[in-house]
């Protein structure tokens, strides 16, 4: 089985490093990592290159035109999505693989802790995703930086997903048209990444007021 990962990217000079070299320091090694330059216009992508990496111009500007491309273009079996300011723990590929080897599952997530704020944001996650078991009656959905789906649940879904950022959470909408199709999520909470809580840092209002109500509108769209 083998992974390709995603890493959409606009303007990510100050973070991207940590997040590329945590994905080349794993204890198994991504397949082909992909980063999607989705017209940056600072030092992101010559930092990208210092890597073993490919990377793709998106023109269309978004995280759902970036992300797409990138899961268009990968080679391989599994698709890894992760952000640009993460950080990945060593096991992260390693955990995907045993996941998707042991069960038939079509897509896998987990839950995050923030790295640059004080908040014990793992059990936010993990009570975020029971939260929203609940409200899509006992299926699961996915956490943007964290997720991995099959090459096969993506072509069943590709030609259905919304492609308005305004309008949906793109990975709770992805979620919503896997559950659709009949697949299964596996949320594993050993999967456990270190993410940046700079836009709750930076506009906490924006956060609180902005995302509840883009919630309302996913489902809404549903």
């Amino acid at each position: 089985m083998k992974v390709s990962v995603i890493i959409p990217a606009y303007n990510e000079e100050t973070r991207i490093n940590n997040c590329l070299q945590s994905l080349i320091s794993q204890i198994e090694k991504a397949d082909e990592i992909i980063v999607i330059d989705n017209n940056c216009s600072d030092k992101t992508v010559q930092i990208a290159k210092n890597f073993p990496v490919r990377i793709v111009k998106e023109k269309k500007q978004g995280m759902i035109n970036a992300r797409n491309r990138g899961f268009d273009e990968a080679k391989y079996d599994i698709l890894a999505r992760t952000d640009a300011d993460t950080i990945l723990p060593s096991d992260w590929i390693k955990k995907i693989k045993e996941n998707f080897e042991k069960e038939k599952i079509d897509a896998l997530t987990g839950p995050a802790i923030f790295y640059d704020i004080t908040m014990n944001s793992k059990y936010i996650f993990i009570l975020y995703h029971h939260f929203m078991k609940l409200i899509q009656k006992g299926k699961e959905t996915l956490s943007g930086p964290n997720m991995a789906i099959s090459k096969e649940i993506w072509k069943k879904v590709r030609n259905d997903i919304c492609l308005d950022d305004k309008k949906v959470h793109e990975d709770i909408d992805l979620a919503i048209h896997i559950n659709k199709a009949g697949g299964i999520i596996k949320r594993d909470d050993e999967l456990l990444i270190k993410a940046s809580g700079r836009r709750l840092k930076s506009n906490p209002a924006s956060f609180y007021i902005e995302y509840p109500l883009r919630l309302l509108k996913t489902f809404s769209n549903h």
